[in-house]
């Protein structure tokens, strides 16, 4: 009796241990790449998958999106300038079966060829556009590694980059580059307002001219001014037009002896 009852018990184990190793459960974000005595034979889940023990092997891919960093990279940029750069990487896997078979082991693969492409991205830009255009170094990294990847099943969806690091002789120099750059700016803006404002006066002057009265109306105006400063000196306009008849006036003056020397010496 006792030898029969380990027989059974035996039996029961082997079934237990024959159903652990034929029954697999999949998840809803996983897939399960089957290999039959080595063999590819498919890709099955989500849900309760049955293989035959010891003939075939699964190996459980994941579709979610991944997340990895890219550790810091140094980089010298195309104007001859060091700064350690780092980014994030998201990837998924599209096709679980060439993520398993093409690469060997397809994370450090992708996160390898993105260090290697951020070197090389970089390396063709100057420091401004590194710091100025982010977004189009991002967009041209995932599309270079998304490229390379695609015969490995995979996507990459995004490329950041994180932190740019520069040495503090660097953090001077862009720091005196900024305020040079402001107070260009602020020289312009006040040149760009002294040459509006000649402007606005030339116009003035244009319309003061065609209306003499308005010229009389300007010197009322100014003499107002004066009179509500407190000062010992009082200056009073000159109308222009008072002046050009003086003018005109000495000038026929001039004109009229010669005139009669030469009728003189006619006669």
């Amino acid at each position: 009796m006792i030898v029969g009852y380990v027989v059974y018990l035996i039996l029961i184990l082997i079934a237990v241990v024959f159903l652990a190793s034929a029954i697999r459960i999949l998840r809803e974000y996983e897939r399960g790449v089957v290999f039959t005595l080595g063999r590819f034979t498919g890709v099955k889940g989500p849900g309760l998958i049955i293989l035959i023990p010891f003939v075939q092997q699964l190996v459980r891919v994941d579709l979610r999106i991944i997340v990895q960093d890219v550790p810091p990279q140094d980089v010298i940029s195309r104007d001859n300038v060091s700064v350690k750069v780092n980014a994030v990487l998201y990837f998924r896997i599209v096709d679980p079966e060439r993520a398993i078979i093409m690469v060997e082991n397809f994370a450090i693969a992708t996160n390898q060829l993105a260090q290697t492409t951020l070197r090389s991205v970089l390396g063709k830009h100057e420091l401004d556009e590194m710091l100025a255009e982010r977004d189009q170094l991002n967009a041209d990294i995932q599309q270079i590694v998304d490229q390379q990847t695609d015969a490995w099943g995979i996507k990459v969806t995004n490329v950041e980059i994180k932190d740019i690091d520069l040495n503090e002789t660097m953090v001077r120099a862009i720091a005196k580059q900024a305020e040079a750059e402001r107070l260009r700016r602020a020289k312009v803006i006040n040149a760009e307002g002294e040459q509006q404002a000649a402007d606005k006066l030339v116009e003035a002057g244009r319309s003061l001219a065609r209306e003499p009265c308005a010229m009389q109306l300007r010197y009322f105006g100014a003499l107002h001014d004066i009179a509500g400063e407190r000062s010992s000196t009082v200056v009073f306009p000159l109308p222009i037009d008072l002046l050009s008849y003086l003018d005109s006036a000495l000038n026929r003056r001039n004109e009229r002896p010669a005139n009669q020397t030469g009728d003189n010496d006619t006669k």
